[in-house]
């Protein structure tokens, strides 16, 4: 676990040199804004719930701008109608992945196309910082692309090579965030660096997938930790309470407050009210066509250690085994010697504490599941309507146009269906207020509540 702790702990050299990433406020209005892997969101979502469960009082709006296929060439292009027309006051701007291109690396040519693409990739960017520089009260932050996976050993989608070109356009970003004072975040050498120590035990190992280009839920969640921890977050507890039984002192409470203690060799009994909730976990796979869940990050990075430690420790307990009851209900059941030594009530699945978190991320997932309908819209929009020169004009034409071309267009076909209904601007406004009705809700429900905890003994 060490190694793996030092390889996301990377993250921090290429911080140095950079601007703070400062840490969202309330009322932000954030907006990550990249390609499909940004478009399938659970990264996005990683984030917005941290901050849900996190900072409870802090309400805040995290959007999606992802869509699938674009470079900084097509960023440029839908950044008014697209991103700037939310209203965001934080951009979070991350590309690289398909900028450098896919099967030119298996070509003769391939450093000439290479150079090409970084190059055209660079003046595209620089397209985008010269609008950005026009709004000096957006907040800008620069984040890289997560790897392309060039080392695992199974076959299929290998271009060798890629990696290298990405990181040509890694420098570059990281350059033009210090020039313009932004903030940057690096998400690739990291992830690489993982990526590879695990490999060392299994070579067919990914923390992407499958096509070695998107993640899944477990590559989200190690992308979400990589940023939380640039903002300076890792090691902020859910909540510490520290008690010793033998002199019925409160030791410590961090991040909550603690009431109405007694406490004796064998007992202990008190009110907790935490500031924060736990972070949950899920244990589903939801990103298609890669069967990692979010889950399976716990044993690739120290999620727990860093995020969601919401500590319980008892010292002074004759010697024994206790029950731990929340709220009249038994959680579970430790020795003396565990309590003393400290458990973590987040890893625990039947707490309410974890229970009314869960509400909040299926939330959450209802809310970025009908996001992604809006994406889906704005998928069209940027790569078959622009340059057909029927943007945003979602009239017969244009509705007649693709189902024309869907016929022999994959990806065409696959948006027509929610193109259909999502050209209604009446209907797109009605999801919009489905989303804010979600999010108002995570807020008024989000909130920690008064519990009871007892430690008895057996």
């Amino acid at each position: 676990m060490k190694k793996f702790l030092y390889a996301v702990g990377l993250s921090g050299t290429t911080l140095l040199a950079q601007a703070q990433v400062k840490p969202f406020q309330q009322n932000d209005r954030v907006i990550f804004v990249g390609n499909s892997i940004t478009e399938a969101g659970a990264y996005v979502s990683y984030i917005y719930l941290y901050y849900m469960t996190h900072f409870p009082g802090k309400k805040l709006v995290i959007l999606n701008g992802g869509i699938g296929g674009d470079k900084a060439s097509d960023i440029y292009r839908r950044l008014e109608y697209d991103i700037l027309a939310k209203k965001p006051t934080v951009l979070v701007l991350t590309f690289g992945m398909n900028d450098t291109g896919y099967y030119e690396f298996n070509g003769s040519d391939a450093a000439k196309t290479a150079a090409e693409r970084i190059a055209a990739s660079r003046a595209s960017y620089q397209q985008i910082e010269q609008r950005l520089l026009q709004l000096p009260k957006l907040q800008k932050i620069m984040m890289s692309s997560p790897p392309y996976d060039e080392t695992a050993k199974f076959t299929g989608n290998l271009f060798p090579g890629k990696q290298k070109a990405m990181l040509e356009i890694i420098r570059f970003q990281e350059e033009a965030a210090r020039k313009n004072s932004w903030p940057f975040t690096d998400l690739f050498r990291p992830m690489r660096t993982l990526n590879e120590q695990l490999q060392q035990k299994d070579s067919s190992f990914t923390i992407i997938g499958p096509d070695r280009i998107h993640p899944g839920n477990a590559g989200h969640l190690v992308m979400a930790s990589l940023f939380l921890k640039s903002q300076g977050l890792s090691g902020k507890p859910v909540a510490a309470v520290s008690i010793n039984a033998g002199n019925g002192k409160l030791v410590q409470a961090e991040n909550c407050t603690v009431s109405q203690l007694a406490a004796s060799g064998d007992k202990v009994s008190f009110n907790y009210l935490a500031a924060s909730l736990p972070f949950p976990m899920d244990t589903v796979a939801r990103v298609w066509g890669n069967n990692q869940k979010q889950s399976d990050a716990l044993n690739w990075i120290p999620f727990t250690e860093d995020f969601n430690r919401e500590m319980l420790q008892v010292e002074g307990l004759s010697s024994g085994d206790y029950t731990l009851q929340i709220d009249g209900h038994t959680v579970g059941k430790w020795s003396a010697a565990a309590l003393a030594a400290g458990i973590n009530l987040a890893a625990l699945p039947e707490t309410p504490q974890q229970k009314q978190a869960a509400s909040i991320m299926q939330l959450n997932l209802r809310r970025a599941e009908i996001e992604s309908r809006l994406r889906r819209y704005y998928w069209v929009q940027g790569n078959f309507f622009d340059k057909k020169k029927l943007l945003l004009q979602d009239d017969a034409a244009a509705l007649d146009s693709i189902r024309t071309y869907a016929k022999t267009d994959g990806m065409l076909r696959f948006h027509e269906e929610n193109y259909e209904t999502a050209r209604y601007k009446a209907l797109r406004t009605a999801w919009l207020q489905e989303i804010d009705t979600i999010i108002k809700l995570i807020y008024t429900i989000n909130k920690p509540a008064l519990h009871k905890i007892a430690i008895v003994k057996i």
